[in-house]
């Protein structure tokens, strides 16, 4: 054979091999959870809520331990998942903003490289719009946030019709019929929209009684508030607050007894019995993919849009830049990445604005331009050059849940700095925050106001300020005026 038609034969060889990779694209299997905070997993140390369907998605894959979202609040952060951006971007800020028509998102532009794409759940974003949104082939989700018995769910924009049973369960079975009964050679991508473990928290049949062996008490830094900002007292009564109705745990409130503790306990385990169902899902649909020969070629992502406070600080739901309401779980599997007897922890911070860039890389589609985020593929080879040290955290004032100040916050491996703008541009009305994360994990000392930090402090509210400049293309920030924390309920169909 001849030297000329020796390379050819290679050169032939390696075109067939690039053209098999790029037909070998991999499944997408998108779940997402809501309210999940960071600690809910056994593989992230829960010591009572066991969950090794999604722990073994750890075991063989990657699991991402300093995992973020950019604003604890449910539509803001599930629009930051699709477009790469923060909510100040993208414009979703509140829970009643559509996610813009125009506006790329990662499922869009899989759509265009090829990619047949199917979204089944809570979607929530827009609560009165069930129908079909771009990018999507086939979608199937209901208004607002759906009930855990019995929801009624618009089918792909042409049917709407009340599924009985318990909302975990079938939207799995959805998702497990739409894998199993396309009839597309095309890669695929589906996003699994779970109500758990919203509230109000409603565990099925068999899981309602899993901790009532567990005691329960109000975290200790719900009392250890006298070095924080004053509006944290003022919020305790609240629908936010431990001593408020606790999502109609409470009947009577407030109540700030010892025995009422009970409700908070109540309230805690059956949050916990909700996501033992959302295990079951997880091992379900492991073991369908496996079955279909269609387990390694899917990148399977398990993540939350928010996480949730449990009675930290004395209040409960989410949107405050303290880490159990700001920090989530990330669990990834896809052994091309990271091969299945060598899984990997990932403790570089990442961000809910990393999954756009990420699943595009991945997945060989035309990136996004000019996205907040940054595709964390080469962490799971364990390069982390160049990757970002900090980042900041957003949230504005809410007239509809009034119990929360606008927030701006800085996250580096060792600080958390908070502040509070009243939204006006004047100085700042509640004191700031300080945390050395590295001495005081539960962030219970505040050292803002200790002398020993002022350079510290001086140094973070610097690079806040510039990553917001950087994140906001130099414009000034727009933000609502803090009218002050308030007692009065919401209005029920919103909670």
């Amino acid at each position: 054979m001849t030297r000329s038609i020796l390379m050819l034969l290679i050169a032939a060889s390696s075109l067939m091999s690039f053209a098999q990779a790029a037909e070998q694209r991999p499944n997408v299997l998108f779940i997402l959870t809501d309210d999940q905070r960071y600690d809910a997993l056994s593989c992230m140390g829960h010591p009572h809520l066991k969950t090794p369907h999604i722990d073994r998605l750890a075991n063989e894959g990657m699991l991402f331990r300093n995992h973020f979202c950019t604003t604890s609040l449910c539509s803001p952060s599930r629009a930051s998942i699709l477009s790469g951006l923060y909510a100040h971007a993208h414009g979703v800020t509140n829970n009643f903003t559509e996610y813009p028509e125009r506006m790329a998102s990662f499922p869009i532009q899989l759509q265009k490289s090829g990619y047949e794409t199917a979204y089944v759940g809570k979607w929530h974003m827009g609560e009165k719009n069930d129908n079909p949104r771009p990018g999507f082939d086939y979608f199937v989700t209901h208004k607002g946030q759906g009930k855990y018995f019995d929801t009624e769910f618009n089918f792909n924009g042409k049917e709407r019709k009340v599924v009985e049973g318990y909302y975990t369960t079938v939207v799995t079975d959805m998702a497990i019929d739409w894998i199993g009964e396309r009839q597309s050679d095309k890669p695929w991508l589906l996003m699994l929209g779970h109500k758990a473990p919203h509230s109000f928290y409603l565990p099925e049949e068999k899981y309602k009684n899993s901790f009532d062996s567990v005691d329960i008490r109000y975290p200790k830094s719900a009392f250890n508030l006298e070095d924080k900002p004053a509006w944290f007292k003022k919020r305790l009564d609240t629908w936010h607050g431990i001593y408020g109705p606790l999502f109609d745990w409470r009947k009577k409130f407030p109540d700030s007894s010892p025995e009422a503790v009970a409700d908070f306990a109540n309230m805690v385990r059956a949050y916990w019995g909700t996501l033992r169902s959302v295990d079951d899902s997880v091992g379900r649909l492991y073991g369908f993919l496996k079955e279909e020969g269609e387990l390694d070629n899917t990148l399977i992502i398990f993540t939350s849009d928010n996480g949730l406070l449990e009675g930290e600080h004395g209040m409960v739901d989410k949107r405050t830049g303290h880490e159990p309401s700001i920090r989530i779980p990330l669990v990834v599997r896809y052994p091309t990445l990271t091969p299945a007897n060598k899984p990997r922890v990932i403790e570089e911070i990442s961000s809910t604005i990393d999954f756009a860039p990420t699943i595009v890389d991945i997945c060989g589609a035309k990136p996004i331009p000019e996205v907040h985020g940054k595709s964390w593929k080469r962490l799971a080879s364990g390069d982390s050059t160049g990757w970002r040290d900090s980042f900041y955290y957003e949230y504005n004032y809410e007239h509809q849940f009034p119990y929360t100040p606008n927030v701006r916050a800085l996250r580096t491996p060792r600080w958390k700095y908070i502040r509070y703008p009243h939204g006006d541009g004047s100085p700042d009305r509640h004191m700031a925050e300080l945390y050395d994360l590295k001495k005081d994990s539960g962030e219970n000392r505040n050292l803002i106001n200790d002398p020993k930090y002022a350079k510290t402090v001086k140094e973070l509210r610097e690079e806040l300020d510039h990553l917001i400049k950087v994140h906001g293309d130099g414009k000034p920030e727009k933000m609502p005026i803090d009218q002050g924390i308030k007692s009065g309920l919401p209005e029920e169909s919103i909670r």
